[in-house]
């Protein structure tokens, strides 16, 4: 997504609002970096769109507080998925 920041911060805001994304999600759809994101709602948000910014930041926050549950979960997944091949696996000998 390229274009103006101004108006990419704005249309990022937006998605992360209504979709209740995280950066990551955000950075994915729109084909940008993360790092990118993260300065277009940080900084340039706030000066362009000061009443969005708030309700941005709350929910970027709300995810940044999860991410270690959201991390967990994942590493749990991804060994119950191996376990669940070597289990397969050892029963096709």
């Amino acid at each position: 997504m390229k274009g103006q920041p101004n108006d990419r911060a704005v249309i990022l805001g937006q998605y992360i609002l209504e979709n209740n994304a995280t950066v990551r999600a955000t950075a994915k759809k729109f084909g940008i970096s993360k790092s990118t994101v993260h300065k277009d709602v940080s900084e340039r948000l706030p000066k362009i769109q000061p009443q969005l910014y708030p309700e941005v930041k709350k929910i970027l926050e709300t995810n940044k507080q999860e991410r270690h549950i959201r991390g967990g979960l994942a590493t749990k997944k991804k060994y119950e998925e191996l376990a669940r091949k070597n289990k397969k696996n050892c029963g096709n000998k």
